[in-house]
């Protein structure tokens, strides 16, 4: 509803405040349920290719906190290589690569500083993992309100523990929402294993199935249990495992798959 003026919206709010209400919450559902063009890694800033929620598979240069995939790096460690360079660089700044924890440290505080939310996110996670849960609330709830998907997803966490902050389900709830409008299959995984604990089957198979387009085979496993249980057709589970393959697909290339062989 779009008033004409402050005076105008006191005067007339009240007739239509359940009606706006609803519409909010309709709002929301669509936005929840809305298939994320990609997972909330995004793509190779240089491949361009789809990242993968394995980060075992993409490395994040303290240096200026991009996500490479480990294709991109390992292609650009042997070109530095057969160039005889003294000093291997970022692949995607250029910047020459930390060569110990002490350089790593001084980088990754060069880009808090400069309000980085991913160094902002890795900044809270370290001090999550220290122990600091004061101090990992900080700087987690400031990278997500610079809109770091992950941050919001480990807030969602400490919301639900009562690490940093008291414990609080909605929160909880609507951190796991935030990280899963983002892109996130595990946020959006957790809010599938809520619904049907809840009996809401239906919302829950969404989730599952979103998550799994996105390439996330966990929640493949759980839509084939769904099918065991007859909650999910034949179509619905025969799309959901082509649209994960798709999105596997989407990831390869020859230098990924190189540089996999070569950590073998």
């Amino acid at each position: 509803v779009k008033y004409c003026s402050i005076k105008c919206q006191k005067d007339h709010r009240r007739q239509h405040k359940r009606a706006c209400k609803k519409r909010a919450a309709e709002l929301r559902v669509q936005q929840l349920f809305k298939q994320p063009e990609s997972t909330h890694l995004g793509d190779c800033p240089i491949c361009c290719l789809p990242l993968m929620f394995n980060m075992k598979d993409a490395m994040l240069q303290t240096c200026c906190s991009k996500v490479i995939c480990k294709g991109c790096s390992h292609a650009d460690m042997i070109r530095e290589i057969q160039e005889n360079r003294k000093q291997l660089t970022c692949p995607f700044c250029r910047h020459p690569k930390p060569t110990t924890v002490d350089e790593m440290k001084l980088y990754e505080m060069k880009r808090v500083a400069a309000n980085d939310p991913v160094a902002l996110r890795e900044l809270g996670k370290e001090s999550f993992q220290s122990g600091d849960y004061d101090k990992a609330f900080k700087y987690c709830t400031k990278a997500a309100e610079l809109g770091d998907v992950d941050a919001h997803y480990h807030l969602s966490f400490m919301y639900r523990n009562g690490q940093g902050v008291e414990k609080n389900l909605k929160k909880e709830l609507y951190y796991f929402e935030e990280a899963a409008i983002g892109g996130h299959p595990r946020a959006r995984c957790n809010l599938a294993f809520y619904e049907w604990k809840n009996n809401r089957f239906d919302r829950a198979v969404k989730h599952w199935i979103i998550a799994a387009n996105l390439g996330y085979d966990e929640a493949l496993h759980e839509i084939k249990n769904c099918y065991l249980m007859g909650k999910v057709s034949k179509d619905e589970f025969a799309s959901a495992l082509r649209a994960n393959q798709a999105a596997i697909n989407e990831s390869k290339s020859p230098q990924r798959e190189a540089a996999a062989n070569f950590i073998v």
